[in-house]
């Protein structure tokens, strides 16, 4: 027999009721079975759970298949209407080398000069450069020495300029390459001599210099009408801790912290003090602070998915249709939002279900003669139940308010790329390293989202200015360069 071919919570189910009714176990031989039917359960749970109906990345799903396209009808190549981009000539061509003809190979004749045909190639070349300023030195008749200043950032005899600086925190804060790496490429493509601990100095410096812009940030944040909140375990000196994440469409702030609770909110110092609506996946300590709250609906239909398939819960596919329907109609209409009407429609449908999941999944009842306290433990489906039931309006204020998302896939893509340092680097070697990469990434992705190149954002750090979109009326939009 397949293992598919077996229905293993019925299985428990009746080894369950069998062990409760039979008199004639010891204690100690029934609490080994109980026990073991747990085990069973947890191995079965976990077995059945993948990408499509838990948090688990696809990439951990066994022998996954990716969705094939169906063949398109388009030719391959630019369409019709389609304004292409080509390279065009430049008028001011950095170098120009001039091919003469052989005039061996020419018929005889005499020939006159008649121009030339050029043509142009695009290319990169890097390579080491060195600026050397000089500054004029005179002396008075009486031997006095007068020099002319050098500008304020050039403090010392030999230092690293402001583009090897841009470059290393960008390859090492933007790219996620390792330090060495970093250095590898300077030695190798440039004959730089730069070192591993020359990069970590140029991420502190630049995290020092956005310590203004962080808090700029969170205000900004805390005076926003809706922003999204998530958070993931990242890996800090080989200890299990978090990088919490606050943004919306225009601003990005991440920060990490030992803990994920309220404890790390407060210490965030946006979500406290926040009074719009935040949009979250239900970890509970969101629900300690007053701002209106709205549910993240592509974990729910994940939730939804599990239920269907390892409960065989009926109301959980009807509530992933419902779910679906709505959103289609909410992306369906011009203002972002369904009209009264509609609403009310739907809310009769969602609640229909959580009346048939009520039936279908009722709450788990005491058995007789189990004098123990507590809350009872309730099955995942039924958990799930109450959360759609008693979070009614936090589930579906996507269709009510214009401004609410169906998801909170904004929040997840703001923190997708730290999964991507942490397997590119196994973790970050301190906490100092971990909150360096939180302040320069939250910089580097509301630039991004402002349409600011990190390159340019980058650029303007280094020069001492912050971006136009940092309201000057915060603090003033420049601070001093410091030599390094």
């Amino acid at each position: 027999m397949a293992p598919q071919e077996i229905n293993i919570r019925e299985t428990i189910k009746d080894a369950q009721e069998m062990l409760d009714t039979e008199t004639g176990i010891s204690p100690a031989f029934r609490s080994m079975f109980k026990l073991l039917l747990v085990l069973v359960q947890f191995l079965a749970d976990k077995h059945g759970l993948n990408s499509r109906n838990s948090s688990k990345p696809p990439s951990s799903d066994p022998n996954r298949e990716k969705n094939k396209k169906p063949p398109g009808k388009k030719n391959p190549g630019g369409q019709k209407g389609h304004k292409g981009t080509t390279l065009t000539p430049v008028d001011d061509p950095d170098e120009v080398l001039e091919i003469a003809i052989d005039r061996s190979t020419l018929p005889e004749g005499t020939y006159t000069e008649a121009g030339y045909e050029a043509r142009q190639v695009f290319d990169v070349i890097v390579e080491r450069h060195v600026l050397e300023y000089r500054a004029q030195v005179l002396v008075d008749q009486n031997g006095k020495r007068f020099v002319a200043p050098f500008p304020d950032e050039v403090a010392n005899s030999v230092q690293y300029g402001r583009n090897t600086k841009v470059n290393s925190v960008y390859m090492s804060q933007y790219q996620l390459l390792p330090y060495e790496r970093i250095r590898d490429y300077f030695i190798s493509q440039m004959r730089f001599p730069l070192s591993a601990g020359s990069v970590y100095n140029f991420n502190q410096a630049a995290y020092q210099r956005l310590k203004e812009f962080e808090q700029w940030l969170k205000s900004e944040l805390i005076n926003s009408t809706l922003n999204h909140a998530d958070e993931t375990g990242i890996n800090i000196g080989g200890k299990r801790q978090w990088l919490h994440g606050v943004s919306n469409k225009d601003l990005t702030y991440l920060y990490s912290h030992a803990k994920r609770g309220s404890e790390a909110m407060v210490a965030g110092g946006v979500i406290p003090h926040f009074q719009g609506i935040l949009v979250h996946d239900h970890w509970k300590p969101y629900y300690k602070y007053s701002c209106t709250h709205a549910l993240c609906n592509a974990h729910h239909l994940r939730e939804l998915e599990r239920a269907r398939e390892q409960d065989n819960q009926q109301w959980a596919a009807s509530m992933q249709k419902l779910l679906l329907e709505i959103h289609k109609a909410v992306n369906q209409t011009a203002v972002g939002k369904l009209s009264e009407d509609e609403i009310q429609k739907y809310l009769l449908r969602y609640r229909k279900i959580i009346e048939d999941g009520e039936a279908e999944c009722p709450l788990a009842i005491r058995p007789p003669g189990d004098k123990r306290r507590g809350k009872l433990k309730q099955s995942k489906a039924r958990n799930l139940l109450d959360r759609l039931k008693n979070f009614e309006s936090d589930v579906l204020r996507f269709m009510v308010n214009e401004i609410v998302p169906f998801s909170n896939n904004s929040a997840e893509r703001d923190l997708r790329m730290t999964k991507v340092q942490q397997k590119i680097s196994g973790c970050f070697r301190s906490t100092q390293g971990a909150e360096i990469f939180c302040r320069i990434r939250s910089y580097l992705s509301t630039c991004m989202k402002q349409d600011v190149s990190p390159n340019e954002a980058l650029t303007l750090l280094f020069m001492g200015k912050y971006p136009d979109f940092v309201s000057p009326d915060y603090f003033p939009g420049s601070f001093p360069v410091e030599a390094e």
